[in-house]
Order: C-alpha cells, then sequence, then structure tokens
C-alpha cells in the first residue's frame, strides 16, 4: 500500500482540520465551508487560516499553516487557482495528511496554462505522498465523524447509514443528496472527486472496501483516464461489497461536455457497460435509479433468484407491478399449495387469490391481510415479496397489525414495499419499519420493481453465493 492510500485513513477521519481561504464573507466559498464544518457538528479543531483576517468565524485565524504551532492532519484549500502550488509546498513543509482542493481552474479548462498548473500541483504532492481530492470539486463529507468539508452545509440534514457515494460531479452529488433527503436514504460518505488529481476511482474503491462504515459503494463517473485500472480495483474486492454506477456520455453532446467538466472524454459507452458488467459492477441508467437501488442495497438481503410475490392492497398497483416485473425478468411464480390453500381461507373465492395476490376484499380485517403476508413468507417458491399498501380509511391500522412480524422477519427474503399515505398519517410507521430493517419502502411500485429486479440482476452479474449486505 502506497502513502498516499495509507493517508486516506486520515484524511477522512481527521482531529485537526484547517481551512486555507476561510472567510468572513457569504459571497467566498471560504465562507461556506467554514459553515460545514462548524454546523455540521465536527468535535475536532478547526484553523481558519488567511492573512488578511486575525479571526474568521469566532476562531483565531492565522496568516499561513506554518503559524499554526499544531499538526493539521487535513487542509481544505479555497484560494485562487495560482496561489495553489504554494499552498501546496506549505503543506508539504508542515506534513499535512490530505488536502480537498475545491479550487478550479487547472486541466478542465481550455487554456494549456490550466494543464501545466495541474501536473505541478501533482508533482508537489505525490512526491510527499499526499492524496487530495479535487480540483474543482464541491469536497467531501464523512457523516460517521461529522466531517462535513464541503462548501454545502445542507449535506450535513441527511442521515448516517451505509451508502457511499463517489461522484465526478458536484451538481449530481446534490441532486442525490437532496432526493435522499426526501427518500430518506442514509448515507456513510460523500465523495466529490472532481478532476482527480491523485485520488482516483479506483483508490476511493480499495478505500471504501476497508471502510467499516460502508456497505454499498454508488458511483457516478463521466469520463475516466485509467478505466482499467478502475475495473481491476473492483475486481480485487469481488463479492465483499456492491459496486454500482451511472455513468453519462453515451450522446456525443455528453461526450463533449464530460471533457470539458472532468478534463477526460467519456469514452464509448457500450465498451464502458460491457467492461463493468464483467467486473461485477451493476451498471444503471439514471441518478433516480442508482438512488433506489443503493438504498435497496443497503437494507436488503439479495433474493435467492428472480421469483416474486405481489401482495397488494389494491388490484390495481398489483397489476402496474406485475407488468414491470415481466419487463424486467422477474418471475410471478405458483404458490406452493399450502401457502395457496392458507391464502384462500383469508379471501373471498371472487378475489384475486393466486399471484398477484389483491388483498383489497380483506380491506377491514387487518388480521388477515397479515395472514395472508405471514404466509407468503414461508413459502420456498418465493425469493422476494412486493407488498403494495395504498392507503384507505378502512385500513387505517393495518401497519400496525403487521409491524411486529415483520420486524421479527427481519427481511430473511426481501420485503420491497410501496406503502402510501396522505403525509403525517403512516410516517413513522414506514420509518420505523424501514429503521428496524423489515422492509424497504418506495414511492411508486414501479420504482419498488426496478429496485428489486437491480438486486436479482446483480446476482446474475456476481455467480456468486448469497451475501448479506445489510448494515
Amino acid at each position: 500500500m502506497n502513502l498516499i492510500q495509507t493517508n486516506l485513513e486520515t484524511m477522512f477521519n481527521p482531529e485537526i482540520v484547517a481551512v486555507i481561504g476561510a472567510s468572513d464573507n457569504s459571497g467566498k466559498l471560504g465562507f461556506h465551508v467554514m459553515k460545514s464544518l462548524i454546523n455540521g457538528g465536527f468535535s475536532g479543531k478547526i484553523s481558519p487560516i488567511n492573512p488578511g483576517s486575525p479571526e474568521i468565524w469566532g476562531l483565531k485565524a492565522y496568516p499561513s499553516i506554518n503559524d499554526y504551532a499544531d499538526r493539521i492532519d487535513l487542509a481544505i484549500v479555497v484560494v485562487p487557482a495560482k496561489l495553489v502550488p504554494g499552498v501546496f509546498t506549505e503543506c508539504v513543509e508542515k506534513g499535512v495528511k490530505g488536502i480537498v482542493l475545491i479550487t478550479a481552474g487547472f486541466k478542465e479548462i481550455d487554456d494549456p496554462a490550466g494543464a501545466d498548473l495541474h501536473e505541478k500541483i501533482a508533482g508537489i504532492v505525490n512526491h510527499a505522498g499526499i492524496p487530495v481530492i479535487g480540483p474543482n470539486t464541491f469536497g467531501m463529507i464523512n457523516f460517521n465523524t461529522n466531517l462535513n468539508a464541503s462548501f454545502t452545509p445542507e449535506f450535513s440534514l441527511l442521515k448516517k447509514g451505509k451508502i457511499a457515494l463517489v461522484s465526478q460531479s458536484g451538481g449530481i452529488s446534490h441532486l442525490l443528496g437532496f432526493l435522499a433527503m426526501r427518500a430518506d436514504a442514509r448515507f456513510s460518505k460523500i465523495i466529490g472527486l472532481g478532476n482527480r488529481l491523485n485520488v482516483d476511482f479506483a483508490e476511493i474503491i480499495d478505500y471504501l472496501m476497508d471502510d467499516s462504515e460502508t456497505g454499498v459503494i454508488m458511483l457516478y463517473m463521466e469520463g475516466i483516464n485509467h478505466p482499467m485500472r478502475f475495473i481491476e480495483a473492483v475486481k480485487k474486492h469481488r463479492n465483499r461489497k456492491p459496486v454500482i454506477i451511472y455513468k453519462t456520455g453515451s450522446s456525443e453532446k455528453s461526450d463533449q461536455a464530460a471533457k470539458s467538466h472532468t478534463g477526460s472524454m467519456a469514452g464509448k459507452h457500450e465498451i464502458y457497460q460491457g467492461a463493468f458488467s464483467q467486473a461485477g459492477i451493476l451498471f444503471l441508467d439514471s441518478a433516480e435509479s442508482l438512488l433506489d437501488t443503493a438504498k435497496a442495497f443497503a437494507s436488503s438481503e439479495i433474493p435467492e433468484g428472480p421469483g416474486v410475490a405481489v401482495l397488494s392492497g389494491q388490484a390495481g398497483p398489483g397489476m402496474a407491478a406485475c407488468d414491470v416485473c415481466e419487463a424486467c425478468g422477474l418471475k410471478i411464480v405458483s404458490f406452493e399449495r399450502r401457502t395457496q390453500q392458507s391464502i384462500n381461507e383469508y379471501l373471498p373465492p371472487l378475489a384475486l387469490r393466486t399471484n398477484p395476490v389483491d388483498m383489497g376484499p380483506a380491506w377491514y380485517n387487518a388480521s388477515a391481510q397479515s395472514g395472508i403476508v405471514r404466509s407468503v413468507m414461508n413459502d420456498s417458491n418465493v425469493d422476494a415479496i412486493l407488498l403494495l399498501i395504498m392507503f384507505a380509511s378502512a385500513n387505517v391500522n393495518l401497519l400496525r397489525e403487521l409491524s411486529d412480524f415483520l420486524t421479527a422477519f427481519k427481511q430473511s427474503k426481501p420485503i420491497i414495499s410501496c406503502i402510501l399515505a396522505p403525509p403525517g398519517v403512516w410516517d413513522d410507521e414506514i420509518r420505523h419499519l424501514e429503521e428496524a430493517g423489515a422492509l424497504v419502502n418506495y414511492p411508486t411500485p414501479e420504482q419498488a420493481v426496478r429496485a428489486l429486479a437491480n438486486l436479482v440482476k446483480y446476482r446474475s452479474i456476481q455467480f456468486c453465493p448469497k451475501t448479506n449486505t445489510k448494515g
């Protein structure tokens, strides 16, 4: 393991952080970095560095890091690009273990001077073994230490969990972060690689595979300079943790945009898709699918096979789910005889009692609906359950009836759900069930099915025995 890789551990878990370019002016990024660190609850020491201010955010400021008496574990750099070589030289002299370089203006710009500057600063830190996140990044967050080393304080509103997001795009990181707040998806880390001075996807894969707080790694990629190095890094850790990816650049225009944004071309989309699948990486086609699938991996078992039971409180959502199941390669299986007999006892003959099951006729009987779910759980033909329940006043007590045994079952088979009600009706019950690991909930039947289908697809590209990814 090289020194850059070794220093990543200190970089993500620092005790002393310096903000070089810190500011009290809300029009400066250095202001928002300070706000992120302080309001995010970072418990270590924060040292503002700015030669023009004796005090910033109520903390003593220093002209340079060499004027700070103690060591510095992590430096967050928010100064103009032309000043970065001097700052990096000071970081080397100070023995800094890691740098987040938010500043832009390097190889991603049209001016060749940007590429020259990129190579110059890389030479300074590479010789010293200092890992750099960036340049041209929003920063990074380690939720397990309340380290928000970014210019977006709002990231600290996300809850701690098992999903790590690694992204080349700050915009996509913000999109996924804000969607996650609505979906109650929970993160271990968010890492904005930016233009990848010396920390690329391969280095981050190696680090996150050994990170005990991370259960699933989701990637957003635009372009990559060393695809085989990345693929080999994933292969080296195959079966340890799921790696899922959303890669843009399939169109000519987005390929050109990737060059401008990240300093590297997106490359031939179909070639990447095939290579990633062979390496055991699940290739996805949208930001929504990336987040939905990561949420499923973080909280669910991987199904033993494609056999699905569709249990719906109303017929319509069940029909919608069946259409997507068929399109995604999931199988609506026949129940075992004893399961079918049990369901028949709970529902009248005119109801849809074979798979899919319409539990609507038992609206007023929460114990009957819970009995159906219990019966299907034990069916050996069923690898996973899709549980679809829309609120109606007649079934208001249903989640209370289901809660105890779903919690005890704890997804011995995946239970992927779309349970939906007006705001404030079932919010607490759904949150309790998700936090207990009893199910994974989505806002539409289609999203629920696609997330489950991606779990099954992952198994098919792994050729591996059953893996428990629960956190």
